[in-house]
């Protein structure tokens, strides 16, 4: 098994140390430590827009780094005082946010589940696209998206990519039908069994 400490010294010169170079650094208060040995196995794609629907502005980033005022719109009386954050936040253009070391535990699961353990914060990373469930996603949100995902996989060992909506079903529905799955596995060229079952070719089921 590869450990977090076993996979420390990987992934290049992309990374200083779980923070990818590419990515704008907002860092966040919202995080802590992992278990010893967690092994980081799983990317985690999630949506969320702030207020829903709406796009370009700061509120996300304000979200997780518990700077948001909850006052500014109706909606965020639903969610006051609520304490996330994601590793990676990738805006409808394609930047890419940074809010959490990736060697640290990020607030972004919730309670789940996924290939045979719980409590998914302790060994993922999750990366957030700025959109609504359900709706389309940006072409350069898709390039960003592979990129970081195959630097990711250079630094840990990441054997799954799964949607909020598959480590906590019922409970989340994100990022949506909207997601093109088939263009993600294509994008990556990973082995079918990286990814959720649903969200595979007909042909490689069973494979």
């Amino acid at each position: 098994m590869t450990t977090l400490a076993d996979a420390a010294g990987a992934g290049g010169s992309a990374w200083e140390q779980g923070w990818h170079r590419s990515a704008v650094r907002h860092p966040s208060p919202n995080y802590g430590p992992r278990p010893p040995a967690a092994q980081i196995d799983l990317i985690v794609v999630h949506s969320i827009s702030l207020p829903p629907g709406e796009y370009g502005g700061p509120a996300v980033r304000q979200l997780f780094t518990n700077t948001l005022d909850w006052d500014a719109h109706a909606y965020y009386q639903g969610i006051r005082g609520l304490t996330v954050s994601a590793h990676f936040f990738i805006e409808r253009t394609g930047v890419l946010w940074q809010f959490v070391d990736c060697d640290q535990r990020a607030w972004h699961a919730g309670p789940s589940a996924y290939r045979g353990r719980a409590q998914c914060n302790d060994d993922s990373i999750g990366i957030e696209l700025e959109g609504l469930e359900g709706e389309r996603f940006e072409a350069a949100q898709y390039a960003t998206l592979a990129w970081l995902c195959r630097d990711i996989a250079l630094r840990y060992p990441i054997a799954h990519l799964a949607g909020h909506e598959h480590i906590a079903p019922g409970r989340k529905h994100d990022p949506g039908a909207g997601f093109d799955w088939a263009a993600v596995q294509q994008s990556l060229a990973w082995p079918a069994e990286r990814f959720p079952p649903e969200t595979r070719p007909a042909s490689a089921i069973g494979d």
